[in-house]
This record gives C-alpha cells, structure tokens and sequence, in this order.
C-alpha cells in the first residue's frame, strides 16, 4: 500500500499548485504563459493593428473626411453665370447692318446672399464635421472595447484548457488509485466507476472549451480583419488592474469624453445654427448683372442689373423652415439628455459588475480557495486512513477544479467591465500603469 499512498501525496502536492489562491495573496492568480510557446498575443499590439486595419474604422475616417470637404463649399458664394448672345439675323452672332436693335452681347450674372448666410452655412457644415469626427472616435473605442473583450475571452479559454488538461492528468491519477485499491480489496467498484464518470465528464468539458476557443479565436480574426482560420498565439498574461477612480469621477469624465454625447451636443449646436439660418431666410439676396452689347454703326453699350429676391411664399416656405429647424434642435436637445442618463446607467452598470468581480475574485483568492484546498487535503488524508470514501475526495477535487475555472472567468469579467468603461470615460482603465493613484477632480 506504500505505492498507492506515496501516489497520493504526489497527487495531491501537483493539485495544490494549480490553486491559485495558494500562490497569490491578491487577486492576481496563476497568469503564467502557456511553457514552451515561442511567442504569446500581447493586448496591445492586437488592439493596435484592429485600429489601423478594421474597414468599420477605414469608413468613419472616410466619412468624416468628406464632411470635412462640405465646409469650403458651404461658405462659397453661388456660381455665377455667363451668357453669349445677338438679335439680328438667324446666323449665329451676325447683325443686320443699319438697324440700331441688333447687337451682340456678353453677360455675366452673380448671386450675393444676404449678408451672414454664407457664415451660417459654414459653421453648419463644421459642425456636421465635427459630428462626424466624434463618430471616428466612437468607432475607434467601440472597436477597442470589443477587441480587449475579444481577447480576455481569448485569454480565459487558454487559461480553462491548460487547467482541466492538469486535472484531466491528476484525475486519471486518482482514478489509477481507486482501481488498484478495489484490486488489493481495500475500495469498492463503485468509486472506480465514479472516477471514470468524472474523467468522462472532464472530456466533455475539454471538448466544450475547445469548440470556445476556437470561436474566440475566430472573433479575434474577424476583429483584426484576418481569416476565421488564421492561428493564434497564446495570449498573454492578464493581471487584473486596480480600479483607482470613483464612480463620480467616471461620471465627470465620460460627461466630458462620451463621442456620441459629443456627436449630441454638435448636433445640438449645428440645428441652433439651422434656425437662425432659416430666419434669416426671410430677408431677400441680391443679384448682380453686367451685360455688354455691340451694335453696328452705333457706340457700344454696357448695361448693368440688381435682382432682389423677393419672400411672398414666407407662410408656406420660410415659416415652416424656421418651425422644422426649431423642431430638429429640440429633437437634438431631447436626445442629448436622454444619451446622460443612458450614459451614465451604462457607466454604473459596468462599475458595479468590476466591484463584483473584484469583490469575487478577493473572495477566491483569500476565502473560497484556500478553503477548498484545505477540505481537499483533508479529506485525502482522511482517504488514506480509510475515514473517508472516494466519493468525498473525488467531490473535494471536482469543487477546486470548478473554483480556479471560475476565478479565471471573473478576471476576463473584470477586464471587460473595465475595458467598456474605459470606451465611456475615454480613460485608460484596463492597465495599472494607465491610472492615477489618486482619483482626478474636475473644477
């Protein structure tokens, strides 16, 4: 029985190591690289090339790009218009010699609106730019935000595998155990069947990740604009970051940083602008003309026009331009107090989920684990004394398994939590160097 028992101890050291709340009195856990990889997926360089690389970022740029182009347009004046012509005789440009009326002439014909339009239009298009501009930065940081959830899930699958492959090792151990103390007449059949079940079980939960990481991998290429069967590298360590800001301060910022809060308030802006444009539709432009005229036997002439444009349709064109525009910067101004309050339970909402993965992950590291390894190893003391059955080690074993999955799960939770509201505060969150030790205040 000394070869049994020996295995058993050597069983149980090898389980004590992949606990990682016996390795770390924080809430990092065992975040090694896979050994033996000869390169590993860094978080930044995948976000990095998604940004330079994703068509949806390529588009936004183009777009705004091309709102950018409609300011000079908007601020120039109308072009103006040149005319050729003659009376006389039907040939083109010839005129009947002796009659003074027949001429050949030139024109020239522009549109001057009324004083501050052209402005009005300019700051307009410019602040249908910058709407544009802030939808790049909302593209950019949603990106980002999908590429950093993309790759924690990455990370977590890695991490899953690697540890139900050592439990699948260890399990098959403690499955060699109980078939030879059921042959020595020391256990009975019905915990080799149990050890067979749950290394059945540990196939099947390989497989699942398996199949999970691929599809994780899959979303990685698709952000990256690679092919679905492209090969990854591991991922890299991912140690979670200390939340140092409060939700007030997460507040002030993403009232500041928040594009599609700042697409609002353009928006808001530009349609303001839209309404006194529209009032200012109610005074008349100016048209100037030139016309120079050649006669035969007769001095030339140089003739001069002033065309006024004049508002007699104001009830049914200038009056419901000033009511639409009006109703479009309402519109804008109701949407812009509806994005605060969606921004700011979007905001709460991934803070309280990092808390509870925080908190979580505190309670793994410090309480749950710990706890567990001990029952684990007291039970397999118990087990080699015969004071125990299989069933309560096997049981002891299958719960730790469980605890260091999950604790892999909440740290990719609480990354992600960070990482979406690092796209709504415009902050850096996802990394302890990224955030102050003390938490900003706005004046």
């Amino acid at each position: 029985m000394s070869k049994w028992l020996s295995m058993i101890l050597a069983g149980q050291t090898c389980l004590f190591v992949l606990v990682p709340g016996l390795r770390a009195a924080g809430n990092s856990g065992p975040n090694q690289a896979i050994p033996g990889a000869a390169e590993v997926l860094e978080l930044d360089d995948v976000v990095s090339k998604a940004l330079a690389q994703n068509p949806a970022v390529q588009a936004a740029r183009y777009a705004a790009e091309a709102e950018r182009h409609k300011v000079p347009q908007a601020r120039t004046l109308p072009e103006p218009s040149v005319g050729i012509g003659w009376m006389g005789n039907i040939t083109p440009f010839t005129v009947q010699e002796g009659d003074p009326s027949s001429y050949r002439s030139i024109s020239a014909m522009q549109t001057l609106p009324y004083p501050g339009k052209l402005r009005l239009r300019g700051e307009i298009a410019t602040k249908e730019a910058d709407a544009a501009q802030t939808d790049v930065d909302a593209v950019r940081r949603h990106l980002a935000t999908e590429v950093k959830a993309a790759y924690y899930d990455y990370w977590f699958y890695d991490r899953a595998l690697e540890t139900a492959h050592k439990n699948k090792e260890l399990l098959s151990q403690l499955t060699q155990i109980a078939e030879a103390r059921y042959r020595v007449g020391k256990g009975i059949q019905q915990d080799v069947l149990k050890s067979q079940v749950e290394v059945s079980m540990l196939l099947q939960k390989l497989t699942v990740l398996e199949q999970q990481r691929a599809t994780a991998q899959a979303q990685l290429n698709a952000l990256l604009g690679n092919s679905p069967e492209t090969a990854l590298p591991p991922a890299a360590p991912v140690e979670p970051a200390a939340l140092t800001y409060t939700l007030d301060d997460l507040y002030r910022l993403a009232g500041r940083n928040d594009p599609e809060l700042q697409r609002m308030q353009r928006m808001t802006q530009r349609n303001q602008l839209a309404v006194e444009l529209a009032q200012m539709d109610y005074r008349p432009d100016l048209s100037v003309g030139y016309m120079y005229e050649q006669r035969p036997a007769m001095p030339d002439m140089h003739g001069f026009t002033f065309t006024v444009s004049l508002p007699v349709f104001y009830k049914s064109r200038q009056r419901e331009e000033v009511e639409q525009a009006t109703d479009e910067r309402i519109s804008a101004e109701r949407g812009r107090d509806a994005r605060h309050n969606q921004l700011y339970f979007e905001l709460k909402e991934q803070f309280l989920a990092a808390k509870a993965s925080d908190q979580l992950l505190k309670l793994f590291a410090q309480a749950v684990i710990p706890q567990s390894s001990l029952a684990l190893e007291s039970s397999m003391s118990e087990y080699q004394t015969g004071s125990a059955d299989f069933a309560t080690v096997l049981g002891n074993f299958t719960t730790i398994v469980n605890y260091e999955t999950d604790y892999y799960r909440e740290v990719a939770n609480y990354q992600t939590a960070l990482a979406r509201m690092e796209a709504l505060a415009g902050v850096e969150l996802t990394t302890e160097t990224a955030q102050p030790q003390v938490a900003p205040r706005t004046k």
